[in-house]
């Protein structure tokens, strides 16, 4: 093997351990650890907590990729890769939970941890209070809203807003007002 093509494979490791150093960081860094609140997230009525219809009686865990058609119908998934699906952040053992990449489990109202696992630069924005929206004090206690409060989590995406006409010259303002005297 050329040195050259060493050095890349050198480096092509080192590159992933240091992403994935920062992925198991992340939760150490967060608004929570930081004092701030975070309100719990807006669950549609009757399907919080999940244990009361998932509750442990599964006698065989399926963890297969496929259409859920009883009961979660009405959600589509339009969120990542086709490949992504509910057990990629709702934890299959502990249904009031979710996970992160490492297997980690966090409550629902530390959401913005498993978002911020794929979603790293809008993460970083919402701690500063750049993305998002946070109220409270400037130098005081802060409030942020999780992700869920603005995006649906199984559909992200905000849809296409129709465009408002440009606002109008001063100088028309003007002429128009002197025309509906």
């Amino acid at each position: 093997m050329r040195s050259a093509s060493k050095l890349s494979l050198i480096l092509g490791i080192l590159a992933m351990g240091l992403a994935l150093g920062l992925l198991q960081a992340a939760p150490r860094d967060s608004p929570a650890d930081q004092g701030l609140q975070v309100p719990p997230p807006p669950f549609t009525d009757g399907i919080f907590p999940c244990t009361q219809c998932h509750d442990g009686k599964v006698v065989k865990l399926n963890t297969t990729r496929r259409e859920l058609v009883d009961m979660h119908g009405d959600i589509e998934l339009h969120h990542g890769p086709e490949s992504r699906w509910c057990l990629d952040c709702h934890d299959p053992l502990q249904r009031d939970r979710l996970h992160l990449v490492s297997g980690e489990r966090i409550e629902f109202d530390h959401s913005y941890l498993l978002c911020g696992q794929c979603h790293g630069d809008k993460f970083r924005d919402w701690k500063v209070g750049v993305h998002g929206k946070r109220t409270g004090a400037w130098n005081g206690q802060k409030q942020y809203l999780l992700c869920v409060h603005c995006h649906n989590p199984h559909s992200p995406r905000f849809k296409a807003l129709q465009p408002l006409p440009p606002p109008r010259h001063p100088e028309d303002l003007k002429t128009a007002s002197k025309e509906s005297r």
